[in-house]
């Protein structure tokens, strides 16, 4: 995928129920556990670094650009890690453990943010400094740890199918699934087609990875099951998560998702649906512009993700800018951020790269939706979206889902038996 989405993203990117709560790891001492307890004060100015998955669109490259040209004094390099998030997240969190200066400002994923603030690798941010109030309200809550602003969004995501519009009308689909059912039925009609008929029917993201995460928990939710309930406690063993999680491995096994399916990460599927290799697709903004410059180009669209009953539930993804609490020059790092997250970076990216801005009006501008008419679905994928957790022990969690969902995809385990063990790991998890 584009690396900066994988968030892959995409994932990237990830546990979609609300509220998973585990305790900060160290000391008991509040002001400890709870990072800063005020803002630090930025000084300095100079070169600086800005750290983040690689990204093929070249865009990132194209803004620093821009403000390397404006401020010659405080140039900043651009530091490209691995696409994988999980390597990603590894290498910030490395050299945070070695207080290193060589990492300034950091691109997280939105669901890293509380880590990273409980553990004081990055520092509280002064609100007022940055146009929160513009922001959709989602985006910005991914950015808080305990009511303090530790991260400001860059992107948001929602999760979307792509589908083969011109092949769904050819077969007689007028209007785009909003159920599971309705999704293979209408793949069932179009590999009828003699232009189809080696064709998939659908595919996420599910190698072992933090996309598996993502499409585990979407899935669960659309069937009506969380993995936490209300109050932070997993609630994950439930006949309705239960019927998230056979969607997915029943899909495997009638071929609904391809085998190779379990392989997938985002890249990968959006490769297999510019090549006329699927029907449908769960992935997320970044393919739209990459796809229009394909084969397939005009020849398909978007719409919500389906679910059990009706609409599906997506993950919010996206990825926040933070300042590494061990930086220099943290004058420069702080205008730096202004900049990167202002809405006119925003539409740039929207513009070169698909990603989905954190600022609600270029969601409504008539113009960006005549250019971009994904945008009110994308929309309301972000506001629709499951919240994901501001959880301290992410990493420890999201690798519990990842084993347990790879388990019963691949047919290791029922997937009674996965959630059964997963509720057991994440019960040991809270508990610490």
């Amino acid at each position: 995928m584009n690396a900066r989405t994988t968030r892959v993203l995409q994932c990237s990117a990830v546990l979609v129920a609300a509220g998973l709560v585990l305790t900060a790891c160290g000391s008991s001492d509040d002001s400890n556990s709870s990072g800063q307890s005020k803002s630090p004060s930025f000084s300095g100015r100079g070169p600086i670094t800005y750290v983040a998955a690689k990204d093929s669109s070249g865009v990132t490259e194209k803004v620093i650009d821009t403000w390397n040209k404006q401020h010659p004094k405080e140039k900043v390099t651009f530091v490209a890690l691995p696409g994988d998030p999980d390597s990603q997240r590894q290498q910030m969190i490395q050299n945070a453990q070695t207080k290193s200066d060589a990492y300034t400002v950091l691109s997280l994923d939105v669901v890293w943010s509380s880590e990273f603030a409980a553990h004081q690798w990055i520092d509280q941010l002064p609100t007022a400094q940055f146009p929160l109030g513009k922001m959709l309200k989602p985006t910005v809550e991914t950015g808080k740890y305990r009511d303090n602003l530790y991260a400001v969004p860059a992107s948001s995501d929602g999760g979307m199918l792509y589908y083969r519009s011109d092949l769904l009308k050819k077969a007689g689909v007028s209007t785009p699934p909003t159920t599971w059912a309705q999704m293979q039925a209408a793949c069932a009609k179009v590999k009828k087609l003699p232009e189809a008929k080696d064709m998939s029917c659908y595919a996420g993201q599910f190698q072992k990875y933090e996309g598996l995460t993502v499409n585990f928990a979407e899935a669960v939710n659309s069937a009506g099951g969380v993995i936490t309930d209300a109050g932070g406690k997993p609630d994950v063993d439930t006949p309705a998560a239960k019927k998230g999680l056979d969607f997915l491995v029943d899909s495997l096994k009638d071929g609904t998702i391809p085998k190779e399916a379990v392989t997938y990460q985002e890249e990968d599927g959006r490769q297999a649906f510019q090549n006329g290799k699927l029907v449908f697709l769960r992935n997320w903004p970044y393919v739209y512009s990459l796809a229009e410059k394909s084969k397939v180009g005009g020849k398909f669209a978007v719409a919500p993700l389906p679910g059990l009953d009706g609409a599906g539930s997506s993950s919010l993804g996206g990825h926040n800018v933070a300042l590494s609490s061990f930086a220099k020059n943290k004058a420069t790092a702080l205008d730096f951020m202004k900049f990167f997250t202002s809405q006119e970076t925003a539409t740039t990216f929207l513009e070169d790269a698909s990603m989905a801005p954190p600022y609600e009006s270029l969601y409504d501008d008539r113009a960006l939706v005549k250019q971009y008419p994904y945008l009110p679905v994308l929309k309301k994928s972000i506001l629709n979206a499951a919240p994901r957790p501001r959880v301290v022990q992410y990493g420890d969690a999201s690798s519990a889902i990842q084993q347990q969902a790879y388990a019963a995809l691949t047919g290791e385990k029922s997937s009674a038996q996965a959630l059964k063990d997963l509720q057991a790991d994440l019960q040991k998890l809270s508990a610490q």
